[in-house]
């Protein structure tokens, strides 16, 4: 994916946002920490705001550090269908525990 028109500090982000796997979820602190960026918690939500492949980039696994949904370009009824897919429950707004899933 052709990310040469991103700042470079954009590129850290969403390239860390790329290792997040399926089922796991970061707040925008730990992202920025993952990118190298400790103290740029805010400025990740606005990289992974510009997030130009949400198919591919998975902006949906980032959360804020109180649970919380944060935001999301497509809306937060699909991060939340994302993220139940993903096994996780979200309550008023708020990602609270991983569904077990029966067998």
């Amino acid at each position: 994916m052709d990310l040469s028109e991103r700042t470079e500090f954009e590129r850290k982000i969403l390239d860390a946002l790329v290792d997040v796997p399926f089922g796991s979820l970061v707040s925008y602190g730990e992202l920025a920490e993952r990118a190298g960026c400790p103290r740029a918690a805010r400025a990740a939500g606005g990289a992974v705001g510009s997030n130009p492949a949400p198919i591919f980039i998975p902006c949906h696994r980032v959360i804020r550090s109180s649970g919380a949904l944060g935001g999301f370009g497509a809306g937060t009824e699909w991060k939340t269908a994302l993220l139940r897919h993903e096994g996780w429950a979200v309550v008023d707004g708020r990602v609270e525990k991983k569904r077990t899933v029966a067998n």
